[in-house]
């Protein structure tokens, strides 16, 4: 049996699995985008919760796996060379993942290098940027009089949508006919946008036709359908 002991992270989050991948995690944005991939590749895995109500990611546990105290962290009972490894920062997870299985993202170095392009377009503008939308429409920054904050990132998320948009046009997916790594970063953001954060109005949503059209063929996937509701 794989002996997962020497990691802090299981003393809190016992693993009843050990020869699993150890999902730690919430099912946002960036939590499900782990949990979609796993489901999409089949990899057998074990989900614990991480609660922010009672700060689990503050906790010595977590943060020995990741010291940002973010989710989603991840330990890989049969990492490089056959040894467990520790990974956080969903981004890449991903790639590491992809990488794990030859799954998920082009075989040849052109198509692998312009996926990896698309996931640092969600990591660093459309995370970013919707999450400070979403900050400053639904949650504490909807009561500050001062709308420029606010304003500043929607006019940010629309333009990052028409580049978005722009990439989709005759394409199935981001890389084309090909659902990759990408998609599963870009799209969980997009439906939270439009979704949950209920900024689907402020950004003109609408206009987006190829956008719409790929995130309802996204989230029609049985893999999202289901990695979007992990952990429970």
């Amino acid at each position: 049996m794989t002996d997962l002991s020497g990691f802090p992270i299981t003393k809190k989050w016992p693993a009843q699995h050990p020869d699993r991948i150890q999902l730690y995690s919430l099912p946002t944005p960036n939590g499900v985008k782990v949990s979609i991939a796993l489901e999409e590749l089949g990899l057998p895995y074990e989900p614990h919760r991480v609660n922010f109500d009672t700060q689990d990611q503050m906790t010595p546990e977590f943060l020995s796996l990741n010291p940002n105290n973010k989710i989603p962290a991840m330990l890989d009972p049969d990492g490089p060379g056959g040894k467990p490894l520790g990974l956080f920062e969903s981004g890449a997870i991903l790639m590491y993942l992809a990488e794990k299985t030859g799954k998920l993202i082009p075989q040849d170095a052109a198509g692998r290098y312009e996926t990896l392009q698309w996931i640092m377009f969600q990591i660093g503008g459309v995370g970013p940027m919707f999450g400070q939308l979403g900050f400053f429409h639904k949650f504490a920054g909807k009561d500050y009089d001062d709308k420029r904050p606010r304003d500043r990132y929607v006019a940010e998320s629309k333009r990052l949508l028409a580049v978005l948009d722009k990439r989709l046009e005759g394409r199935n997916w981001i890389m084309g006919d090909e659902y990759t790594i990408a998609d599963i970063a870009i799209w969980p953001w997009v439906r939270n946008l439009n979704g949950f954060y209920g900024a689907g109005e402020l950004v003109g949503f609408d206009d987006f036709k190829n956008i719409a059209r790929v995130l309802e063929a996204f989230v029609a996937r049985p893999a999202v359908v289901k990695g979007l509701t992990i952990p429970a």
